[in-house]
């Protein structure tokens, strides 16, 4: 996140290190417990809405999940966190045209992310946008490495109907 955050002071600090770490164990459940301990004016505070964004994930609850990664784009709007996970969540809500339309007018804002172009190129392949898919594919490769990129891609079901062109590259 940004140096200019205000980190967060006890006992705050300890419920958003005990809620991290349920989840690390699995459990969103007791993770979303100890958020509910943390002070009502903290509970808005950047660092605890990422937890919260985990917890929803975890808990496949995709449209509060869009909501607290979108929250974050407005409160951290040059951190590329709430927009790569604002349109991860809208992905899996089947808003897969809408999760583009996130990231493609930040794409150049952030350029040294990888993850927006791999992730632009699933929502362009998933949309039947084959050309533009293998595209941002390759920025991906330019930005992450050949194999780190066609690891990912070979097995991510987004990209199943690349396949063929992937084995090629």
């Amino acid at each position: 996140m940004s140096n200019q955050i205000k980190a967060l002071e006890p006992p705050d600090s300890f419920y958003l290190d005990g809620a991290i770490g349920w989840l690390e164990l699995g459990n969103h459940i007791d993770a979303n417990e100890e958020l509910k301990q943390i002070s009502p004016e903290m509970r808005a505070h950047p660092f605890v809405l990422r937890v919260r964004y985990d917890i929803y994930a975890k808990a496949q609850k995709w449209e509060m999940a869009a909501e607290v990664a979108r929250g974050l784009t407005v409160m951290l709007p040059d951190n590329s966190w709430g927009y790569i996970h604002w349109a991860f969540s809208l992905h899996e809500l089947k808003r897969t045209k809408e999760a583009q339309g996130v990231l493609l007018p930040i794409a150049d804002k952030f350029p040294n992310q990888y993850i927006i172009s791999y992730n632009l190129a699933c929502y362009c392949c998933q949309l039947g946008q084959k050309k533009e898919s293998m595209q941002w594919l390759g920025k991906a490769i330019d930005l992450a490495g050949e194999k780190v990129i066609r690891v990912m891609a070979l097995d991510d079901p987004d990209l199943e109907p690349l396949r063929n062109e992937i084995l090629g590259i």
